[in-house]
């Protein structure tokens, strides 16, 4: 097999590098053979043409060559028969390309189609029949059919042989278009008489290797002389029609004369052997020599065409012509629009000039009406550029946003210069995939939300919003809070952000007194990859609510010592006795306060200012005014609703201490009721009763079972052993106790009222009258530090301190000996301490 391999590589800066290869091949090759290396020729990587998807590109011609990916090669796909892909056209060629994805390139490959000897000539018809006169004169010319080889070049006919005659000869004329126009010359004069009927064989030969040829045979009748020969008026005749003509049109009309009269005189016109395509569009009238359109020509087929013509009388001379018939082209082809590689999704990131389709126009029509000129619609960013006849690739024009347009309907629109002008467009969708260039947005540049204090925790403070202008996952918001601290504790503890919904919690219930206002930054990220965020200040304002009563700071309230102010009696009006201080933690109108007198002994006597809580007052203090005054002071809030505080102010009236000692011996509970201290003390009641009858019967259990048991060791030879409780020692011989103490115990009528306290030293500045204090306190201080003498046994002392407070409670509690007895052993009062039993006798 012979092969050419022509290698041309052209450069175009279009984003695409071109490159051409010319191969040279015999017809006729059998399918799988090599065409050529393609990938070595174009400097290809073998790897390279598999990953970008190297393919060929034919375009709506049939795929006669097919591309190995995995050797590099072009491979015969489907015998070629040139003579059946380009007929008598020399040279003959296909044109095809390579097309490589990412980045697009492409690349033309023409094969030339090389001619072989593989058609034998033929002649349109098996034998041929002429009728010549016999008067005919030497070197008459008779006009034979020539053979037709479907080859070209040397291996079309080349020559031709008459056999078996000695009266003619062959005559070649080579014509313009390369054919040969065969002759038979008379040589020697007929005779009739001898010889009626003559037949020869006429041999076409071509050049090919190996030579072929094909016959024709030629059957000659002679006649009696018929001395004159058909002429046309022309021996060429030309002639013009337009494409798409109808049928039934004259071409042309064709005229010979013969100088001959009668029959011999009469002229048949005929169309002499030519290719199939002549005869299936055109016709001549035998009669009249027009000729007609019998078919449909197109320009795009075949431009021209050569009709030849013969003229014959009836006494067999004959006489040939040609007609060259021009086809005038008409714009009757739109141009066709073929998008050999393309991309429907493209990144929005994607560089200006990058290439994203590329379009091949074919317009078959020829001159004006084959120009083609493409462009795309109006604001768009895109450009369509001519990168090579035909081709166009339709690149990048400017950056892309998918936010601003998501998806572009790209119409190319091709338009020929012909007239009228056809057209053509096709749309193509292009998608603009996104990517993560846009982070997200606050609705607001900064935010201020309020809440209410003691709110509760979980409670839903507000919601913060951004939107990110990307798509899908890249604009799914997350929100987040960012790290850092409130007065030095961490910001979470206070709020909380939902990450899918930036709703803002709040994690604990604020104190507007411990803390006023805060910030904290919250982030919105997205789900790009890298994710892109943006920060927004939010600013927390906790709002006042009346939830603190006023705290009195003065005069101070004590449980144990009693407090009151002097006033002399000489005291004018406007004195001022005392002020009371009251402060609010809370803010704003929750935190004014006013004071006002809610109760007084003397209402006559005091007065309280609203705004600034002096006491002063009213009036001139006289002698008939009482020692004792209370005063009750309301400290109130603005609020909605108001919270209070009361607080008692003790007045004494009176220009010495032993005038106000004397007046408030009673005066500590000022006929005031403890409902808290009742409860408790019937409380003790109902569980000492309780012990009791629970000791009562233990007593008696405990009284059989010691019975039973003497009983046992009365019968027995046992010794017996005396059995002493715990904690039991006769010292004295009467009891169990080691010492007897006595207490005094200040009671009155009523056991409610009663009063038994140890009182301790007061202050300098403050007056403390205790009733308990008169006249008995030396002698329960020295009786408690015998009792705290480290020299006593513990156990004694604790027993018989306990046992002697307990005498006070049955005392104050009207309780006879026979309960204080089972009181003193039996209830849990034994393991109390000394203060605890002290407060139970002052609860007594």
């Amino acid at each position: 097999m012979k092969r050419q391999v022509l290698f041309f590589i052209s450069l175009l800066f279009v984003g695409a590098v071109l490159g051409q290869v010319t191969y040279s091949i015999n017809e006729e090759l059998s399918v799988g053979s090599v065409v050529g290396n393609v990938a070595e020729d174009l400097g290809l990587d073998v790897e390279r043409l598999k990953s970008r998807n190297a393919r060929v590109y034919f375009g709506d011609s049939r795929e006669y060559i097919e591309l190995n990916k995995a050797r590099g090669v072009l491979l015969i796909k489907e015998q070629i028969d040139r003579e059946t892909l380009c007929g008598q056209t020399m040279p003959c060629a296909l044109h095809f390309q390579i097309i490589l994805d990412k980045p697009i390139e492409f690349y033309r490959i023409i094969v030339e189609i090389v001619d072989i000897n593989d058609n034998s000539p033929a002649f349109e018809k098996g034998d041929i029949k002429f009728k010549i006169s016999e008067s005919a004169v030497i070197g008459s010319k008779f006009d034979l059919e020539g053979a037709v080889d479907l080859d070209v070049g040397i291996n079309g006919v080349q020559t031709y042989r008459l056999e078996q005659t000695d009266h003619f000869a062959l005559k070649l004329h080579n014509q313009a278009d390369g054919s040969r126009n065969v002759e038979m010359i008379l040589k020697q004069p007929l005779d009739r008489e001898k010889n009626e009927h003559l037949s020869l064989v006429l041999t076409a030969v071509d050049g090919g290797e190996p030579r072929r040829s094909g016959t024709m045979q030629i059957l000659i009748t002679v006649l009696d002389a018929n001395d004159n020969a058909p002429v046309f008026t022309k021996p060429i005749y030309k002639a013009t029609v337009e494409e798409n003509s109808p049928k039934g049109t004259v071409v042309t009309t064709v005229s010979a004369s013969d100088a001959d009269h009668g029959s011999n005189g009469r002229i048949t016109y005929s169309i002499r052997s030519t290719l199939d395509s002549v005869r299936n569009l055109f016709e001549v009238n035998e009669h009249t020599g027009e000729v007609r359109l019998i078919g449909n020509i197109d320009y795009e087929k075949s431009r021209n065409y050569q009709i030849n013509l013969r003229a014959s009388d009836e006494g067999g001379l004959t006489d040939t012509c040609k007609v060259m018939v021009d086809i005038l082209d008409v714009n009757d082809n739109n141009p066709l629009i073929d998008v050999m590689s393309k991309t429907n999704v493209i990144s929005e990131d994607i560089q200006s000039g990058t290439v994203v389709t590329i379009i091949n126009i074919q317009d078959i029509d020829d001159g004006e009406n084959g120009k083609v000129k493409c462009a795309v619609n109006e604001n768009i960013p895109f450009l369509l550029r001519s990168t090579e006849n035909n081709f166009y690739s339709l690149v990048t024009d400017s950056e892309l946003d998918r936010e601003r347009s998501s998806e572009y309907n790209i119409t190319v629109t091709c338009s020929d210069e012909g007239v009228p002008s056809l057209s053509s467009s096709v749309t193509l969708t292009l998608q603009i995939s996104d990517v993560n260039d846009n982070a997200p947005v606050f609705e607001r540049s900064s935010y201020e939300a309020y809440i209410v204090e003691n709110n509760t925790p979980g409670l839903s403070v507000f919601t913060v919003k951004a939107r990110d202008a990307d798509w899908n996952q890249n604009a799914r918001v997350s929100y987040i809070l960012e790290d850092s601290s409130v007065n030095g504790v961490p910001v979470s503890s206070y709020v909380s952000v939902s990450a899918d919904s930036g709703v803002i919690h709040a994690v604990r219930s604020f104190d507007y007194e411990q803390i006023k206002d805060f910030h904290f930054r919250v982030k919105a990220q997205d789900g790009g990859s890298p994710p892109l965020s943006s920060n927004v200040t939010v600013k927390i304002l906790i709002q006042d609510q009346n939830d603190n009563p006023p705290q009195v700071l003065y005069p101070v309230q004590t449980g144990g010592s009693l407090v009151a102010e002097l006033v002399p009696r000489s005291a004018d009006v406007g004195y001022l006795v005392t002020k009371v201080v009251a402060v609010d933690v809370d803010s704003g109108q929750n935190a004014w306060l006013s004071y006002k007198l809610q109760k007084a002994t003397d209402r006559a006597l005091f007065e309280v200012g609203s705004q600034n809580g002096e006491i002063r007052t009213i009036r001139q203090v006289t002698d008939k005014d009482a020692v004792k005054q209370r005063l009750s002071v309301i400290v109130e809030d603005n609020g909605q609703p108001s919270r209070s505080a009361t607080v008692v102010v003790n007045v004494a009236v009176a220009d010495s201490f032993p005038e106000v000692l004397s007046e408030f011996t009673d005066f500590t509970h000022d006929k005031e009721y403890n409902d808290n201290l009742t409860f408790y003390l019937v409380l003790a009641l109902a569980v000492v009763s309780f012990l009791f009858i629970t000791c009562v019967v233990v007593i008696i259990s405990v009284k059989i079972y010691r019975w039973r048991q003497s009983r046992v060791l009365f019968h027995s030879n046992l010794p017996v052993i005396p059995y002493y409780p715990p904690r039991y020692s006769d010292t004295l011989g009467t009891g169990t106790l080691q010492h007897v103490y006595n207490y005094e115990v200040c009671r009155t009528t009523d056991s409610r009222k009663s009063d038994c306290k140890f009182g301790g030293a007061g202050s300098q500045n403050v007056l403390i009258m205790d009733p308990s204090s008169t006249g008995t306190m030396q002698r329960i201080q020295s009786e408690k530090s015998i009792l705290d003498e480290p020299d006593s046994p513990l156990e004694v002392r604790k027993v018989s301190h306990h046992f002697s407070l307990l005498f006070v409670i049955t005392k104050i509690s009207n309780v006879n000996a026979t309960q204080f007895i089972y009181i003193f052993w039996f209830s849990p009062f034994q393991h109390l301490g000394e203060q605890h039993l002290h407060s139970i006798i002052l609860c007594y």
